[in-house]
């Protein structure tokens, strides 16, 4: 009984100096856990998270060609760890991707549309296994719920507790959503990622200079709420990554590059062509 309220009291220590200092106390296993049910719940949502059921060469190229590459950058330092996923969501009027623990990453057919190369894939996709790999998503969960439900996870007193976090973050994407702060390291890492690609390292900004030339940014507009809220302030952050390509001696690219390091042809080939 003595030894069972030590291990309480520093569990319970343990998470009012984690929530005090933005720790987390989630481990990769709990990650992996919290990746499978994640996707089990999209997977059981159809009508909302239609999985894409077109040419599947459109997907195998997006994995063997720009996923994967990025997944094995030395940068990657999980890529053994983690359960490294990509799915196809069929939906062709949202303009956004996301990530869950444990290495599951889904891209949206109007996100892949909309971009004009396969190095802006990239870059989003670069941003995407940074959120993984930086662990952003169990980081909110373990500031937003409060020292009973971690304490009843961490003393494995509460299993269906999972499955109730799991469910929540579903409803509105809530904590699903970054922070600046989440935001602007998964940019900085994309970078990094990608500079061990054949892809332009800057890549990660495309997305956003071309929905600022588009006008939709101030504007919202279909298909944007959702990544509007979930990627807050996407004029700044391309400020951000030219600050950050300057200061290593990068050159500075836009998205309007023809440059062999951009694959605009190849990205029109083979899955803006297929992806009907």
């Amino acid at each position: 009984m003595k030894s069972k309220k030590i291990k309480i009291f520093i569990i319970v220590f343990s998470i009012i100096t984690a929530c005090s200092t933005g720790i987390n106390l989630f481990t990769d296993n709990d990650e992996l856990s919290l990746g499978k049910q994640f996707d089990q719940e999209i997977r059981s949502k159809l009508e909302e998270y239609p999985i894409y059921n077109g040419d599947p060469f459109v997907k195998s190229y997006i994995l063997e060609n720009i996923f994967n590459p990025i997944v094995n950058s030395p940068e990657v330092i999980k890529e053994s760890v983690y359960n490294y996923q990509l799915e196809i969501i069929q939906n062709d009027t949202t303009l956004n991707a996301f990530a869950v623990p444990g290495g599951y990453v889904y891209l949206y057919t109007g996100l892949i549309k909309y971009l004009d190369s396969e190095a802006a894939l990239a870059g989003v996709i670069g941003h995407e296994i940074a959120h993984v790999e930086r662990r952003h998503t169990t980081q909110r969960i373990t500031s937003a719920y409060g020292l009973s439900i971690v304490v009843s996870l961490a003393l494995g007193n509460n299993p269906s507790q999972i499955s109730e976090i799991v469910a929540n973050l579903f409803t509105g994407l809530t904590l699903l959503a970054n922070s600046r702060a989440n935001e602007d390291e998964s940019d900085n890492y994309s970078i990094r990622y990608l500079k061990d690609t054949k892809y332009y390292p800057g890549s990660v900004k495309f997305f956003f200079e071309k929905l600022r030339d588009d006008g939709k940014v101030s504007k919202g507009g279909e298909g944007l709420a959702t990544f509007l809220s979930t990627h807050p302030d996407p004029v700044s952050r391309i400020k951000s990554t030219n600050d950050r390509l300057a200061a290593q001696g990068i050159v500075i690219k836009n998205y309007k590059s023809s440059d062999a390091d951009i694959y605009r042809e190849e990205y029109q080939k083979n899955i803006k062509n297929k992806l009907k």
